[in-house]
């Protein structure tokens, strides 16, 4: 972790053995992002001017919020389970990233979907970068609520990256996202592909 607060540009490699460390050492590589993903993530957010949103919460919780803090920016994380979120924001405070707003709510029932319960009223009026590693897969509508729910706050030029896509589910998501954001849309990644999205301009 000190490697990546002073180098994190030397971590959007994913052959970079500092990240290999960083996924052995968060000690939950059955659940944690790819390599592939957690540099992208990475890459993306060392360009990226503006607020930041992930939802899901984990080790890329503590890196995006560290360059945030080096930026002076500010990330956003939905969170529904508190006790995963409760150990991310002990790391969020052992490493002084107070730039992270931790935001951890139960799901919520929109109907033919549920999602995260995002504090809208508190946050950003745009965002820049979305990470979306969830909500779980077994949730009602998957993790197709971040376009309903945060579709104002999503403006033309926002990435959204997408973990999964080797899931039929993903990808069908992405397909919905792509028509309601006019976005575009790539898969990227090998072993643990991923889908990488850019909003356009709407009607």
């Amino acid at each position: 972790m000190r490697r990546f607060l002073d180098d994190p540009g030397a971590c959007a490699d994913p052959a970079s053995a500092a990240l290999g460390e960083l996924i052995y050492g968060w000690g939950n590589e059955s659940w944690s992002a790819s390599g592939h993903y957690l540099a992208g993530c990475i890459r993306h957010a060392l360009d990226t001017r503006g607020p930041t949103l992930e939802c899901g919460s984990g080790l890329s919780t503590i890196l995006l919020g560290a360059i945030a803090r080096q930026r002076g920016e500010r990330h956003w994380a939905l969170e529904h389970a508190p006790e995963w979120a409760a150990r991310v924001q002990a790391c969020l405070h052992r490493y002084g990233l107070d730039c992270v707003a931790m935001c951890a709510n139960p799901l919520k029932d929109y109907g033919p979907y549920s999602w995260y319960d995002a504090p809208l009223d508190s946050m950003p009026e745009s965002f820049a970068l979305v990470i979306c590693d969830g909500p779980p897969g077994s949730t009602p509508g998957g993790r197709y609520g971040l376009a309903p729910v945060m579709n104002t706050r999503l403006e033309p030029g926002c990435v959204i990256l997408l973990d999964d896509a080797g899931r039929e589910p993903e990808r069908a998501i992405a397909q919905r996202w792509a028509h309601e954001l006019c976005a575009t849309q790539e898969t990227l990644g090998e072993a643990r592909p991923y889908i990488r999205m850019t909003v356009g301009a709407r009607p």
